[in-house]
């Protein structure tokens, strides 16, 4: 039976899914947007009290939905806590989703950055979580490692955690150099003996990776500017653009094509730069980003016409001591983005500015005249990226766009939607920008593909079904694309044998 038969015989019911939508978009949202770190206006403790109690609370209501939320596109750490709450709670899932969860679980894990997912590992242990599914999923995890030699040297203290709390065996000379101590032997593998080597020798360093040859270079006392000379072609594009300060000052070069860098990631790279560094490079940084988006787009592509984005520029988009710029960042990802995607395209900052590569964050927020200003341009769609504390007049914005819904645009011709980087612990969800308009939390501006097509659930017009068959699609998605020719973990134990979730975790 449909939602909306519900909705006509039993209104206990209808409100009922009502509150199951709304729970789950408040908590999917909060996944989009909140990492645990302070922000301007909250510290960190706030929201991490907040979204503890938000993975607690429909962890324990909407299990099944709880999991499927791994496949929604939300940000990386809340992932992570997703996959230990579920495999530390195993033995409440009901018979008939053991085996979708535990797909989600072994997929999303594989799917993590490495140095997040052996995170994960490492807190099974910390949290005493050794259930039996629990051991077979960091098995089957580090089965599927393309080159555990290179993660013994990486995440070596992770991966022994890890080992040595599922009492695995690991091929070759691994557990001996994990557990035996590196120094008591020579070893035939080739990276492990250079590890070996590394501690005597100031030239095997240089085949390490480079967070291990960075210390070992210290202890070496090998200069900066050399070290990074010589460990140049080992870095990865992360390191090479997170590296790009370090070498000026060194008065060195890293070579590195900005036009791969991931969209966000190279936003806040290009606003840590000098004015007068990035007014000189100008050219450069501006084709970078082109790229950058178009690269983005080619694998979630968003096809928009007549484009409005409302960009706050104002002093809170600087962020916090934990993310510097981020909100800033986030929005001229977005101005780059959506500039390629759209038919037609005008960005309106909240401080009026001539070049988006000289943003800076200055000012109080004023989202109410900017807003007016791109409802003029009479767009097809409206996109906001905001903290959402409007106070230059405080909730100006809010009231703007209820006379905009309600009396000038009824029909609903010109879509709005706001994309909030910034999680409000005090409201368990990004804070809004009127009840009229749907906010959809995001963490970087690669995630607006997928936010724009959250933001029919944030606005409240899809039912409770149509949310879960969203989720289901992507479930799907996730398990096709990383569980390709792998079973899942409840398919490898023997039959007969008691299933995980019937262990103490």
């Amino acid at each position: 039976m449909g939602s909306k038969e519900f909705a006509v015989k039993d209104p206990a019911l209808a409100r009922a899914e009502q509150v199951a939508r709304e729970d789950l978009v408040m908590f999917v949202n909060a996944c989009f947007s909140c990492t645990g770190q302070r922000e301007f206006y909250n510290d960190a403790r706030g929201q991490s009290v907040a979204i503890d109690f938000l993975h607690e609370y429909i962890l324990g209501n909407y299990r099944r939905l709880y999991a499927r939320t791994l496949a929604a596109g939300i940000n990386h750490f809340n992932q992570a806590q997703i996959l230990l709450n579920l495999l530390a709670t195993g033995k409440q899932t009901p018979p008939e989703d053991r085996r979708e969860e535990g797909a989600l679980i072994a997929s999303a894990l594989r799917a993590l950055p490495p140095q997040r997912a052996f995170r994960v590992l490492e807190l099974l242990r910390e949290r005493r979580i050794n259930n039996r599914r629990a051991r077979a999923i960091a098995r089957e995890y580090l089965e599927g490692r393309p080159d555990l030699s290179f993660d013994a040297v990486k995440y070596r203290a992770k991966l022994r955690a890890t080992v040595a709390h599922g009492h695995m065996k690991l091929p070759g000379e691994l557990n001996p150099f994990l557990f035996h101590g590196w120094r008591k032997r020579v070893y035939t593998t080739p990276l492990l003996e250079k590890f070996r080597q590394a501690h005597y020798d100031q030239g095997a360093l240089f085949e390490l990776p480079f967070t291990i040859a960075e210390g070992l270079a210290m202890k070496h006392g090998i200069p900066r500017g050399v070290f990074l000379e010589r460990i140049e072609p080992r870095l990865t594009m992360a390191e090479r653009l997170r590296l790009q300060g370090a070498a000026a000052r060194e008065d060195g070069a890293i070579a590195i094509d900005l036009g791969r860098a991931p969209l966000t990631k190279l936003a806040l790279y290009v606003l840590s730069l000098k004015p007068e560094t990035r007014r000189e490079r100008r050219a450069e940084l501006h084709a970078a980003l082109e790229q950058s988006a178009a690269r983005t787009l080619r694998r979630a592509p968003v096809p928009l016409g007549r484009v409005a984005a409302v960009l706050d520029n104002s002093y809170s988009a600087s962020g916090s001591t934990e993310k510097r710029r981020r909100p800033l960042g986030v929005a001229l990802a977005a101005h780059y983005l959506l500039s390629a995607s759209a038919r037609e395209y005008r960005a309106f900052w909240t401080n009026p500015l001539e070049d988006p590569l000289l943003l800076e964050a200055r000012g109080q927020t004023d989202l109410a005249t900017p807003l007016l200003d791109a409802l003029d341009w009479r767009p097809d769609q409206v996109v906001v990226v905001s903290d959402g504390y409007d106070n230059d007049p405080p909730n100006a914005v809010a009231e703007v766009t209820r006379v905009f819904r309600t009396r000038l645009d009824p029909s609903r011709r010109t879509s709005i939607v706001h994309a909030n980087p910034v999680f409000a612990s005090e409201l368990y969800a990004p804070r809004g920008i009127g009840a009229l308009v749907p906010t959809v939390g995001v963490r970087d501006a690669e995630d607006l593909p997928t936010v724009l097509g959250f933001a029919r659930f944030a606005e409240g017009a899809a039912p409770l079904s149509e949310l879960e068959d969203y989720l289901a699609a992507r479930v799907r998605r996730l398990l096709e694309r990383g569980q390709r020719g792998q079973e899942p973990v409840e398919s490898q134990m023997t039959a007969g044998e008691p299933l995980p979730a019937e262990e103490e975790a």
